[in-house]
Parts: structure tokens; sequence; C-alpha cells
């Protein structure tokens, strides 16, 4: 079967690798449909990813049909599905709580084993949902939303809650969806007018220009001065997260989406003055997939005005390398992998 192998930073290759085999029990095959190019791909192929050995097969952001199923399975050979890229171990602390999303010993494909840019991938059953009602070039979109929609349900805000999105790329504008299906006053900052303008343009939310980090007074003003019940970060930038405590209203939360390696530092006066919360999101479950998926299917999400440029796997390498630095008008790339046609026209790298 054909695959892209990140052999080592910055060379992406296409080869042809011996097919899978047969899923073992509880495990099913599936055929590659649609795989969405996420940020953390590209930081694999630029050599910033600090848990990961070359060479590696990425994807995670995928949708597929079944082509066979191991013993006990009970989905159907032909099935379209979407891929929960994130294998747990089922036994940890945090699986007997239900919250595989954090598991001991997680691994997600695309990351700590091949993942999906490739033909052909072996999925435990129990990681694939049914892709009803939508499209598969869609159903490749589910994933990078339901990071959104994790975060939103961990910051326990209610309707009417004002909410601070820091970051305006795919997962922070994830996030400001589902705030805003939750019934929340949602409001953008970021410090790229481009992706602001899309964002106000083509989505319909209140933004604010931050192009310094200087803009404290402003985004308040957002908030009559009191500060954000919910702020999220979707940035990966330790300085924005130690800026956004600051923006936070007393009595309420700070999520923290993105995650770095750096440390974090804070006042602990202005925390415990606050009596705010500080929340890590990680991954998302079985219950934000569903949710995500049943919000394509409502139209509550515009997942395709948010899936902006599409690829084949043939010609993934070159563009890839081409979306890592050239990133105007890209909100979110995806690899249709048997070179069919996408759901919608796309951009394509020429």
């Amino acid at each position: 079967m054909k695959a892209v192998v990140c052999v080592s930073p910055g060379n992406l290759t296409l080869v042809n690798r011996p097919t899978v085999g047969s899923p073992a029990p509880g495990w099913a095959l599936v055929k590659v449909s649609h795989v969405g190019i996420c940020g953390t791909d590209y930081h694999i192929f630029e050599g910033n990813h600090p848990f990961l050995a070359y060479p590696r097969v990425m994807g995670h952001e995928v949708s597929g049909t079944i082509l066979s199923i191991g013993e006990g399975v009970s989905l159907s050979v032909g099935q379209e599905v979407i891929v929960n890229p994130y294998l747990s171990c089922g036994a940890c602390v945090a699986c007997r709580q239900d919250k595989p999303n954090c598991c001991v010993a997680i691994e997600v494909l695309g990351v700590h084993r091949d993942g999906a840019m490739c033909e052909e991938l072996l999925v435990p059953a129990a990681n694939l949902y049914p892709a009803d009602g939508l499209s598969l070039a869609d159903a490749a979109g589910v994933e990078f939303l339901a990071i959104g929609a994790h975060a939103v349900r961990r910051s326990l805000a209610g309707q009417g809650a004002r909410s601070l999105v820091i970051g305006a790329g795919p997962i922070g504008l994830g996030t400001a969806l589902f705030a805003r299906i939750a019934g929340q006053d949602v409001t953008l900052l970021d410090v790229s007018v481009e992706r602001l303008d899309f964002a106000r343009r083509e989505l319909g939310f209140s933004v604010v220009y931050d192009p310094r980090g200087s803009a404290g007074d402003r985004v308040l003003e957002r908030s009559a001065g009191e500060g954000f019940d919910v702020v999220f970060d979707a940035t990966g930038n330790a300085r924005s997260i130690e800026a956004a405590f600051a923006l936070v209203a007393h009595g309420g939360a700070l999520v923290m989406v993105s995650i770095v390696k750096d440390e974090i530092t804070f006042s602990d006066p202005e925390f415990h003055k606050r009596e705010m919360m500080l929340i890590s999101s990680r991954n998302a479950t079985r219950l934000d997939f569903k949710h995500v998926s049943a919000s394509i299917v409502s139209g509550l999400i515009p997942i395709k005005t948010l899936i902006t440029h599409s690829t084949t796997l043939e010609d993934s390498p070159r563009d890839i390398a081409r979306w890592a630095h050239e990133k105007l008008g890209l909100i979110k790339a995806v690899i249709a992998i048997d070179g069919g046609a996408s759901a919608q026209p796309l951009s394509r790298a020429s």
C-alpha cells in the first residue's frame, strides 16, 4: 500500500509498504478515505515535536470505510466510520474513570504509532464511530473539532457565560463554535488580522486584534471591565497563557486547550482573589465526537467553510512542506487518500 513517511524532520516521502494484514479480535481494518492535516503534523514535519521517534507515518484526523473485522466486532464491513485516534489501555486510573483521553499509557495514531497518511489502517473497533449523515470528507474534520467541544465541556460554563477564546487557529475556532453552541457570548482574540477577519466575516464572531499582546484593556471592555467567565487559551504560547490569568473574572475559569513545554507562572494572590479555576483539557472522548457529528449534521458547524485546502496522498509531501510555511488563507487542509473529489471545491497547492 502507499504511505507517506516522515523519515526525518523536513523529509516526507511517498513509499510502498506491505499491507497491514488481517485484524485481530476486537480490531478492524479501515480503508482510509480522508485525513485532516493538524498542527501536530506540521510540528512533526519541522522537527518540533518533543515525544516522537522517526520515521513516522503521520495523520490522526481520519475517516474511512471498514474493509474487514476481527472476532467480536459488532461493526459491519462497508460501514463508513470516524476514527478516534487516542488508543487507551482500558485499565489505568484514568480509563477506570471513563477518561481514556488522558490514559496513563495513551498512544495517539500518527504520533506514538503510525497514523493514517496511508491507504489502510488497523484500529481497535472501540475507536470507530459511525459517520452517519456525514460525507467522509466532512467526517475527517470531526476529531479536530472534538478538541474544542471537549474544552467547552470541561469549562463547566453555562448558557450566557461571557467567553474569550485566545487563538483563532483551527482549535481555537472549534472551541469558539462550541462555546457559541453552548449559549455563551464569545469573543475571539488573536495576533493575526487575517484569521480574525475570517472568524468575523465567515463565522460571525466578535473579535479583538492583539498585535503585541497588549490589548488587555480593550479585551476587558467586551466584559464591561469585569473579565470573562471563562477564558480558553488555544495559542500554544506560554506568554499568552500567563497573560490570560488577568482576563478571567472573579469566580471564573481559565481553560488551557493548548499545551506548551515551558513552565507557566502566575500570581497566587490574584489567583486566589478571583477564586478562579485553572483547567487543562486534553484530547476528546466518544461523547465529544458524537456531539461534533450531530452538530455538523444539524448545520450548527459550517464544516465546508473551515476546510479550506485539499490535496492527494501523492501530492501531500509537497503540499505539507509548503503549508508548513505558507499559511495565507489556510484554516484546515484535508488529504483525499484515493484522490477522489472533495466535498466542495477547495484550494490546491500549485
